[in-house]
């Protein structure tokens, strides 16, 4: 099945070929209902999860100081549990970096240099987020996605939202939709079944120089994970040393 997108690309393409004049065209709307309908349709999957488990797999573009760009491949593994856990492990290119959030505190520890950071945070994954990146300036891959209402932050100040097609991500038969906002420009892949999950989120971020751009790709996805207090619950490893945020990020290479 072709999109309106598609299709209105393929038309246009026509005209120009003289073929169609410009008042033959159909007009796209800016805001596509059934791209809409796609977004809620994962937010709602997400959201009615009590807890999930899955894997991350990035491709993310950096600047080097010198005008080049370097990219780089991290992957990751989350467990979420509402409202109010998180875990995280995140290697790759960069040294490892384990997150752990347990209602009350949040600590970031690099493995690698044995140190580790720790902060008082807000008692909800909702309020936590924004707090970490304010205090810290640490920003986890695909953060929206953690959120209780994901539909609530990813369609705030939308300027386009359309649906591009069918696409297939792993084997994984998808509906790909591209969104515009002011500063980002990113496209979603969202499993056609019933589940709704997204298996792939691309984001071009047109508010900075050299219009970085980051791809996520999801998989491995459990809804129904099994998951105890003490695997979100941070324990000091021997000749492990406290050290402010900014250090410790920069030891672990983010």
């Amino acid at each position: 099945m072709k999109s309106p997108l598609f299709s209105a690309t393929t038309l246009a393409a026509l005209c120009v070929a003289g073929h169609l004049t410009a008042a033959n065209v159909p007009a796209v709307p800016a805001i596509d209902p059934n791209a809409l309908t796609e977004l809620r349709r994962m937010s709602d999957t997400l959201a009615g999860a009590k807890a999930f488990t899955c894997r991350t797999h990035v491709v993310m573009e950096l600047p080097a100081g010198n005008g080049q760009s370097l990219t780089l491949f991290p992957e990751g593994r989350l467990a979420l549990r509402r409202p109010d856990k998180l875990r995280a492990r995140y290697d790759g290119d960069a040294p490892p970096l384990d997150f752990f959030f347990d209602g009350s505190t949040v600590t970031v520890y690099a493995p690698h240099a044995r140190v580790y950071s720790t902060m008082k945070a807000p008692s909800t994954l909702d309020a936590m987020l924004p707090e970490l990146r304010r205090v810290t300036g640490l920003r986890l891959p695909g953060v929206p996605l953690l959120k209780s209402d994901p539909y609530r932050t990813l369609s705030r100040d939308l300027q386009g939202a359309v649906v591009v097609g069918d696409s297939r991500v792993d084997g994984v038969a998808c509906r790909h939709l591209a969104f515009r906002r002011p500063g980002v420009n990113w496209e979603l892949w969202i499993e056609s079944g019933p589940r709704a999950l997204p298996r792939r989120l691309a984001a071009t971020f047109t508010d900075r120089p050299g219009h970085p751009h980051t791809i996520i790709g999801f998989s491995g996805w459990n809804l129904h994970p099994w998951l105890t207090d003490s695997l979100f619950r941070f324990r000091k490893p021997s000749g492990s040393q406290e050290i402010p945020f900014a250090t410790t990020l920069k030891d672990a290479g983010r």
